[in-house]
């Protein structure tokens, strides 16, 4: 007899949020939807809680919870058996559907730090996460370790490489533990290569990225991912940040992880162990078989889904990453080097500098360098253990950091404009 597995999905209406509902569905008999949260795609979040009826929903934004309450209203009218769910709304909200009561595991499909809050609640109530969220450990390491350590709680990591690494572990000496980010080195694992396609610029020069446009950078050619996650991916700071995220995962330091060019994305990423053994997870790019797996962990479920053909293939290639046109790569290895409150800075910095590119404010190749120096900046304050607090404090001045240098550099244009 089946088990049906609770879950609640932060981030129902996004990327990872979509494509775990469709497992749901696809699985009904091994998981069932408690609680869902979104942000304003209210047409999407109506139809999925129509499908699902979860006990619980959360808005982020609650200024459209009435026109929510009204929606679900005009479908409760029509459907007799359309059960209305308990309605949340703004931080606390999404704090409540995350340490939902009846939900066992929590994925977190929030993108950015908007998510932090909710997966801490999540963790501080001792469920199990499914983590998408990468700024959960890049941002707050140093406050979410302790955190699982008290709690029990596990996090499952749900993107494709930490998925790749830990799938690679199971029946190693780590497995008897079976517990990730606690900080403590995994037993037996020597060292992890982190795959990267290389994104949108694979094929670019570095003296041709000058030309590069928003469309450009935000159109993938293995992946189907939202805007934010398409353009780290075109600078490579998608890498550097699952670096620092493996760090704490896995408990290696960073000169034991690296990251190597795979056009094919079909080695998800791979670990070498004590005794020089290589080990690697591979599968088509589709960002449905991690989801899958930390929903059913740690059994298997059969799948009639696309089955990988090497012959099909034919080959598989490997390459260095260029320094010169990837340079956040380095930066993130840097501030995580240097840890503590830096890898905020670097992740607010990213995120505010991708919004700016994304807003046509900046030229891609002002992303980096918005970045850099913010963390320089920050140097002077680092501090190796922040807590909660100097957390959010050191993300909301990173942010401002980038704002302000961006706003610098518009007004030198427009006075150097002015004066031709």
């Amino acid at each position: 007899m089946n088990i049906v597995k609770a879950i609640s999905v932060l981030g129902s209406t996004g990327s990872i949020g979509t494509q775990t509902l469709q497992i749901a569905e696809e699985f009904p008999g091994h998981f069932r939807v408690v609680a869902l949260s979104a942000g304003s795609n209210l047409s999407l979040l109506v139809q999925q809680i129509q499908r699902h009826q979860p006990e619980a929903v959360a808005l982020a934004d609650d200024s459209l919870l009435p026109e929510l309450k009204e929606r679900l209203g005009e479908v409760s009218s029509e459907e007799e058996s359309f059960k209305l769910p308990n309605l949340f709304a703004g931080p606390e909200g999404l704090n409540t559907v995350a340490s939902w009561d009846s939900a066992e595991l929590v994925v977190t499909g929030i993108v950015g730090c908007a998510g932090l809050l909710p997966t801490l609640a999540a963790i501080k109530a001792g469920k199990d996460l499914a983590l998408a969220n990468k700024e959960t450990l890049i941002a707050a390491g140093p406050v979410v370790i302790p955190e699982l350590e008290r709690t029990g709680s596990r996090l499952l990591p749900a993107d494709s490489e930490h998925s790749a690494i830990f799938q690679c572990l199971q029946g190693t000496p780590w497995q008897e533990n079976a517990r990730l980010s606690t900080g403590v080195p995994t037993p037996g694992l020597r060292r992890i290569q982190l795959t990267a396609s290389g994104g949108a610029f694979r094929d670019w020069s570095s003296e041709d990225l000058k030309n590069a446009t928003i469309e450009d950078a935000t159109s993938h050619p293995n992946w189907s991912m939202g805007r934010k996650i398409t353009v780290d991916s075109a600078t490579l700071m998608n890498k550097g940040l699952e670096v620092i995220e493996a760090h704490y995962l896995f408990g290696l330091d960073y000169d034991h992880i690296e990251i190597v060019i795979h056009p094919q994305s079909i080695i998800h990423s791979m670990i070498e162990l004590a005794d020089s053994s290589v080990l690697a997870q591979l599968g088509w790019p589709d960002m449905k078989l991690p989801i899958l797996y930390c929903l059913s962990w740690p059994n298997r479920l059969e799948t009639p889904w696309r089955r990988l053909s090497l012959a099909e293939l034919g080959q598989l290639t490997f390459q260095s990453p260029d320094t010169k046109k990837y340079p956040c790569m380095q930066i993130a290895y840097s501030a995580g080097r240097a840890g503590g409150s830096m890898t905020a800075v670097l992740n607010a910095a990213n995120e505010e500098a991708v919004s700016q590119f994304l807003q046509e404010r900046i030229h891609f190749l002002d992303i980096p360098k918005l970045i850099e120096a913010a963390c320089e900046r920050h140097k002077s304050d680092h501090n190796i253990q922040p807590d909660l607090d100097e957390v959010l404090a050191v993300d909301k001045w990173s942010r401002m950091a980038v704002k302000e240098e961006v706003s610098r550099a518009s007004n030198l244009i427009g006075k150097s404009d002015t004066a031709a």
